[in-house]
């Protein structure tokens, strides 16, 4: 069953014109272009497309661009691109027991040192603290699936290695991927985008690494996200979970 994890307020309508850089993309609102600030470095080939619905808020005063591109239409809802407001609201299911294999676990610590790398979450559960990593999943494959990453990671790699080597010590770690976008059926990497990621993952699986996807999406009229699906099927290979 969905459940609501919050309203976004303040939201307006916008066109997307054309990317400028990793970190901003020309909107058109009301008939006037602005630029708007873009929290996601993947390529979003097929979000950032001339004359495709937006959706912003404002940016605090200060900021360079007076706007944030959020989340783009898609099938009759919305993809949530903002990874910065898909961690927001993965916070927010985790602290309301809204996961339910996360039900024992509570953030510790956020942007957690774990040897060279940078891991989103130290998490305490019944198990014990658990790394775990946060993967933005907005890439619609075919067959109706959420798929990462979009591009070759260098640093995505690297963190799953990190989570290994953890785990072959007799830690625990976790890769939670967000598919932030409606009607998908599965979780699965992105083989083209980066293959030796997709490897990884699986080496990743079979060394004792929880790889698990969440669904959510946001809904334009309620100006509403929502936790569609907590625990989403992974699928590694065709058959394989």
């Amino acid at each position: 069953m969905r459940r609501r994890l919050g309203d976004i307020p303040g939201v307006v309508e916008c066109r997307v014109v054309n990317r400028l850089n990793r970190f901003v993309v020309e909107v058109s609102l009301a008939g006037a272009f602005t630029r708007a600030h873009i929290n996601n470095t993947g390529r979003l080939r097929e979000y950032l497309v001339m004359g495709r619905k937006g959706y912003c808020v404002r940016n605090p005063p200060g900021r360079k661009t007076e706007y944030r591109l959020f989340a783009v239409e898609e099938d009759g809802l919305a993809a949530l691109i903002d990874t910065q407001m898909q961690m927001m609201f993965f916070e927010k299911a985790l602290s309301e027991k809204a996961i339910p294999w996360l039900g024992g676990c509570a953030i510790s610590k956020r942007n957690v040192r774990l040897s060279s790398s940078l891991i989103d979450y130290l998490v305490t559960c019944t198990c014990g603290p658990m790394y775990l990593e946060v993967k933005s999943a907005v890439l619609r494959g075919d067959g109706g699936y959420a798929m990462y990453p979009d591009c070759p990671t260098l640093r995505g790699r690297h963190h799953v290695k990190t989570l290994m080597e953890h785990v072959s010590k007799g830690g625990y770690g976790a890769i939670v991927f967000i598919a932030a976008l409606p009607h998908v059926k599965a979780f699965k990497p992105n083989v083209q985008g980066d293959p030796e990621m997709a490897s990884l993952l699986r080496q990743a699986s079979k060394a004792g690494v929880l790889l698990k996807a969440v669904r959510i999406c946001y809904e334009p009229m309620s100006s509403t996200v929502w936790l569609e699906d907590p625990d989403l099927k992974v699928e590694l290979d065709p058959g394989e979970r």
